[in-house]
């Protein structure tokens, strides 16, 4: 079953970005951005990076070849952090996104491929192969990095790009007050989503290995 929903993600996640960058690129130069500039937009999305990195961890344990390029991804730490961050991409997608867009199309079968489907099936894979047991408490500190850095990220080039990937973080828009709360509030949720991987994973652990003793 581990095997099977890894090939699945690994599989689904490949198309659902390929396919993603093919419809995305064209209709942001139509849009007046430059061919490096659209690149930049598509992988300006936390969504992206985030099925990115589920398809890198699918990647490097599914081969030794894909091992020997993606060794990081491979550790135990990374790929409950990618389990935390992919969980935040379907839940703020379904609870908050979803509402202000309808996709159309191809667009919308990306959407679904990537905030559905290839998060469901890579948290499915972690609860079922790929937790060992072997997070730690301190392990969320490494984890929270990627969030706010993202976000530095976004708050940075937003003056500079004139635009933001998410709505809720356009202080043009939304004001400086609006978009700290709701940075705040993301961030709150990740920082759950991280206490929640780790309990998960310690309580799969004694589950399989029943005495075990939690590090």
């Amino acid at each position: 079953m581990g095997r099977f929903l890894q090939i699945s993600g690994l599989v689904i996640g490949l198309a659902g970005l390929v396919l993603q960058i093919c419809i995305t690129i064209p209709a942001s130069m139509e849009a007046g951005r430059s061919f490096l500039g659209s690149l930049v937009f598509y992988f300006s999305f936390f969504t992206i990076l985030t099925n990115i990195g589920a398809v890198f961890v699918h990647t490097a344990l599914l081969s030794s070849t894909g091992y020997a390029r993606f060794p990081a991804f491979a550790g135990p730490r990374v790929r409950a952090g990618v389990a935390v961050a992919i969980s935040l991409v379907f839940i703020i997608y379904a609870t908050v996104l979803a509402q202000l867009w309808q996709p159309q199309g191809l667009f919308l079968v990306c959407d679904v491929l990537l905030h559905y489907v290839t998060p469901v099936l890579f948290v499915l894979w972690w609860l079922v192969a790929g937790a060992d047991g072997t997070t730690r408490w301190s392990d969320i500190s490494w984890w929270m990095v990627y969030p706010i850095v993202y976000l530095a990220y976004v708050l940075v080039r937003a003056p500079i790009a004139g635009e933001v990937p998410y709505p809720f973080l356009n202080v043009a828009n939304n004001g400086a007050t609006s978009v700290a709360f709701s940075a705040l509030a993301v961030t709150g949720l990740f920082l759950v989503l991280c206490v929640v991987a780790v309990l998960a994973d310690r309580g799969i652990s004694r589950i399989r290995s029943p005495g075990a003793r939690p590090r």
